[in-house]
């Protein structure tokens, strides 16, 4: 048993001051993984990969229970994606652009790129649209997230080239009047 582990031991036997000894051992990695998760991240953050430890630091040591140290990692990685994808909602709440430059992202390849909040829009309005027209979010998913054309998605959902366009269509002017009421 390492000294991570035990230390998380004694952190659920109740031991206070062990919290204290953990950081310092696991600070060194936490960072490694913080950083790493913060290069896949667009420049200009208000979020850096100090703050970032920090806040699953806190998250972590608490009432969660560890099995291992590996656990402990796995956690503390699960701990900074949900950070980050708070951060990112967050950003995307205080989002000033102009409503008609974001729908026009809608069309373009590679618009997550250019608006990453607009990835995390598009995603969960996918998701209501699949409870409302299935057919028509999945022809909107695998063309936007997919990479597919309008007919390959078609073609891949069995649908005859009419149908997909009329698929795509429906969906694309349901996600532009979704995120417009968002704005």
């Amino acid at each position: 048993m390492n000294d991570v582990t035990r230390i998380l031991s004694r952190i659920e036997q109740g031991d206070r001051q062990a919290a204290d000894q953990l950081l310092p051992l696991v600070y060194d990695e936490l960072r490694k993984l913080a950083a790493a998760r913060m290069a896949a991240e667009n420049p200009g953050q208000t979020l850096n990969a100090t703050a970032l430890v920090h806040e699953a630091y806190l998250r972590l040591v608490g009432d969660q229970r560890f099995d291992s140290r590996g656990h402990f990692f796995a956690a503390a990685a699960e701990a900074m994606r949900r950070i980050l994808i708070n951060h990112a909602r967050d950003r995307k709440r205080l989002k000033r652009a102009g409503r008609r430059a974001r729908l026009d992202l809608l069309d373009k390849i590679g618009s997550f790129d250019e608006d990453p909040d607009l990835l995390l829009s598009v995603d969960e309005l996918l998701t209501r649209l699949g409870k409302e027209d299935a057919v028509a979010a999945r022809i909107a998913h695998l063309h936007l997230f997919g990479g597919l054309s309008v007919e390959e998605a078609g073609e891949a959902s069995g649908l005859s080239r009419a149908v997909a366009y009329r698929n795509w269509k429906y969906a694309r002017a349901w996600l532009r009047d979704a995120l417009g009421e968002e704005s």
